[in-house]
C-alpha cells in the first residue's frame, strides 16, 4: 500500500502526459474535425475509410515500411563491428567512443539541414569532391532524383541511430564475463567460434532492445525526411508522419490525420506485441 502511494503521482503524471493525447486523438479521428480544430459531427469510421482510399497514404506506407526496414536493419550491421571494436582495448579507445557518440549529442534537425548542404546541387560538397577527384558528377541534383533521395535519407538515419545502438551493445559486451572466452580459448576454439557461440546468444537480448526501441524511433522519426526533401518529389519520399503532418497544417484534414495517426499508434502497438511474444517463446523454448 505505502509503495503504491509513492509511485501514484508518476503514475497520474503519466496518465495525463501520455494517456489525453491518444484519447483525444482517438476522439479527433472518429468526428469530423474543421481546419480550425472545431469539433462537428460524429463521422464513425469515415475519416479511416478516406484514409485508406487514398493512394498517397498506402505508397506512404511502403515508403515507411523500407525506410524503417532499411534504417533498422542498415544500423544493427554497422553498430555490432562498431561494437565490437570499440569494446576492446586499445590506445586511443577513449577518442574513439567519443567520436562515435559525438552524432549522438547533435540535434537530428541539424545534423539534417548540414547533410541537405553537402548533397545540395548547385554548391553542396558532395558534388564539389567529386568533381574535384574527376569524376563527371557536374551540378547532379541529388535531392532531385526520388530513389537517390530516399537512399541518402536512409543512410543519414542510420548514421543517427548507431551512436544510441552502439552504446547499448557496448553495455551487453561488459556484461559478457571474460572467463567465458578465457575457457573457449583452452578448448581450442576459434575468435569465430567463439563469437558465434559466446558472443552473439548472451548479445541477443540487447540486440532486441535496440531493435524494438530503434522500430519506435525511426518509425516516428520526422525531422531528417521533412528538413532534406519536405516528403518529395511527388510524395516519394514521405514517411507515415510527415504525411501526417502535411494532412494536418498543409491540408487542414485533422480528422485525416487523427486517423493516420490511430493507424500508426496501432502499426507500433502490434509490432510490439508480435515481436515481445515472439521472443518470449524463443526465450520459453529455448529454456526448455
Amino acid at each position: 500500500m505505502w509503495a503504491l502511494l509513492l509511485v501514484a503521482p508518476c503514475l497520474l503524471l503519466s496518465i495525463s502526459v501520455i494517456g489525453y493525447p491518444i484519447f483525444d486523438v482517438l476522439r479527433m479521428s472518429l468526428f469530423d474535425i474543421s481546419r480550425i480544430g472545431v469539433v462537428r459531427d460524429f463521422a464513425g469510421l469515415e475519416n479511416f475509410t478516406k484514409t485508406f482510399a487514398d493512394p498517397v497514404f498506402l505508397q506512404t506506407a511502403w515508403q515507411t515500411l523500407i525506410w524503417t526496414v532499411a534504417v533498422v536493419g542498415g544500423t544493427i550491421l554497422v553498430s555490432i563491428p562498431i561494437a565490437l571494436i570499440l569494446h576492446e582495448d586499445f590506445y586511443g579507445r577513449t577518442i574513439a567512443r567519443t567520436i562515435v557518440l559525438l552524432p549522438w549529442a547533435i540535434s537530428l534537425a541539424m545534423t539534417a539541414v548540414v547533410w541537405r548542404y553537402v548533397v545540395n546541387g548547385d554548391f553542396g560538397t558532395l558534388n564539389m569532391t567529386l568533381s574535384a577527384l574527376g569524376l563527371p558528377v557536374g551540378n547532379y541534383p541529388w535531392l532531385a532524383d526520388a530513389r537517390v533521395a530516399f537512399l541518402i535519407e536512409i543512410l543519414v538515419g542510420i548514421l543517427v541511430s548507431v551512436p544510441f545502438t552502439v552504446t547499448i551493445l557496448l553495455g551487453g559486451l561488459t556484461s559478457i564475463p571474460s572467463t567465458l572466452y578465457e575457457a573457449s580459448a583452452i578448448d581450442g576454439a576459434s575468435p569465430f567460434n567463439s563469437f558465434r557461440h559466446i558472443t552473439m546468444p548472451l548479445l541477443w537480448p540487447f540486440m532486441q532492445i535496440a531493435i524494438v526501441l530503434n522500430v519506435i524511433y525511426v518509425f516516428n522519426s520526422f525531422p531528417i525526411i521533412w528538413i532534406m526533401t519536405n516528403g518529395g518529389p511527388s510524395n516519394r519520399t514521405d514517411i507515415l508522419i510527415t504525411y501526417v503532418y502535411k494532412q494536418a497544417f498543409a491540408f487542414g484534414k485533422l480528422g485525416n490525420a487523427a486517423a493516420g495517426s490511430v493507424i500508426m499508434f496501432a502499426a507500433l502497438l502490434g509490432f510490439a506485441i508480435i515481436y515481445l511474444y515472439l521472443t518470449r517463446s524463443r526465450g520459453a523454448n529455448s529454456d526448455v
